[in-house]
């Protein structure tokens, strides 16, 4: 019996995939990469509603997001889930950046694109197209040094953050 070799999500330097998915706010269709990044540097979080380091990423992606320059970067949640448990969801952890759904009806096909076995799972997308960060799972200094380049304190003092959490 041989060992199973797991792919790895796709790292800096490789192009970003493109996809179709609908936005969870208004329905509409999200056409492709292009149309995300005509505004500046997209950053998707992957997530499931039941994950816990899900719920412990998003709120502080939240902070990056009501925190950064206008067009320093864009941030949509990809949520694995269908509208209505994505929208408890944002209520719950008072989420507001846009989410876009990659369901399993629809065949995940956002995920499977980007190689996606655990989630959390974020990308930063250049404006060129291509990926110029990732993380699985969740890591203190690697956030941080994510925040930072926009400018945003994302943690508070005496804030008990893990340096690291597993997806």
């Amino acid at each position: 019996m041989g060992a199973f070799k797991q792919k790895e999500i796709l790292r800096s330097g490789n192009p970003a995939p493109g996809f179709r998915l609908q936005r969870l706010q208004d329905g509409a269709t999200v056409a492709d990469r292009a149309g995300l990044l005509r505004d500046g540097p997209v950053l998707l979080a992957f997530f499931k509603a039941s994950c816990p380091v899900c719920q412990m990423t998003l709120p502080f992606l939240e902070r990056i997001h009501r925190g950064h320059a206008p067009g320093a970067i864009n941030i949509y949640g990809v949520s694995q889930d269908d509208a209505e448990t994505t929208r408890e969801f944002c209520a719950e952890f008072r989420i507001s950046f846009p989410m876009l759904l990659d369901t399993e009806e629809s065949g995940y096909p956002a995920s499977n694109a980007y190689q996606i076995s655990h989630v959390p799972s974020l990308f930063l997308l250049s404006p060129d197209g291509t990926v110029a960060w990732s993380l699985e799972g969740f890591n203190k200094r690697e956030f941080q040094a994510l925040a930072g380049q926009v400018g945003v304190t994302p943690f508070r003092a005496g804030e008990n953050v893990p340096e690291w959490k597993a997806g």
